[in-house]
């Protein structure tokens, strides 16, 4: 068995033009990695192929264990259901429900109970009998994470996750990330502008001359 979660092989993809090429990647158990990059050269769209959702034009990625891009759809869907939780920059919230339901929401489809911790962690359980539209910006931001930790995933793929946070929210997110994958063994992989939530990852990745290259791995 891969001492892995993640691992990509020879991955090369574009879309009018080549983003990069011949990337490998490896991500293992309680490991937080971060890829940064300027806009546009492809990070979100790395992100997006590891994740199940972009198949790339050349390149292998296996998925705790499974030769991905040769799932059928059904095996696919229970990646994303069950083991894989993604954060967005936009919370994707429903507006209706309270952020009571949107939690219970993903907890219902991935058979998992709901952590009253991860919600005292990010300092929203006083407010999870409001409706998602009198929430702050931030408040929804970690509402939608702790729908994501609800589904107990194995795996987080995070894209500019306190991109909209003050400096404060987004420390109170990274603890958050980081304790939980340290906790569960679960890993994170962070695609961020922010200096200072890259440098709190274990290694750091960069998208640049459309090659990905590793720039530190702390001890």
């Amino acid at each position: 068995m891969s001492q892995f979660l993640l691992e990509a092989q020879n991955i090369s993809h574009g879309f009018d033009t080549l983003l990069f090429h011949d990337v490998n990647f490896s991500l293992k158990p309680s490991q937080s990695a971060a890829i940064i990059g300027r806009s546009g050269c492809g990070k979100s769209t790395l992100l997006h192929i590891f994740s199940t959702f972009i198949k790339p034009d050349k390149g292998s990625v296996t998925l705790l264990g499974k030769d991905l891009y040769t799932l059928d759809d059904k095996a696919i869907e229970a990646l994303r259901r069950y083991d894989i939780g993604i954060i967005f920059q936009f919370h994707y919230l429903f507006k209706g429900m309270t952020a009571m339901e949107n939690v219970e929401v993903a907890s219902m489809l991935s058979a998992e109970s709901i952590d009253d911790a991860i919600l005292e962690k990010l300092e929203i359980k006083e407010l999870m009998k409001q409706k998602i539209g009198e929430l702050s910006g931030g408040q929804q931001q970690r509402v939608s994470i702790a729908r994501v930790l609800s589904k107990k995933p194995r795996i987080i793929f995070a894209d500019e996750p306190t991109g909209n946070l003050d400096k404060e929210t987004a420390e109170l997110v990274m603890d958050v990330l980081l304790h939980y994958i340290k906790e569960t063994g679960a890993g994170l992989l962070l695609v961020t502008h922010d200096d200072s939530m890259e440098a709190r990852c274990d290694v750091t990745y960069k998208i640049e001359d459309k090659i990905l290259k590793e720039l530190k791995e702390k001890i």
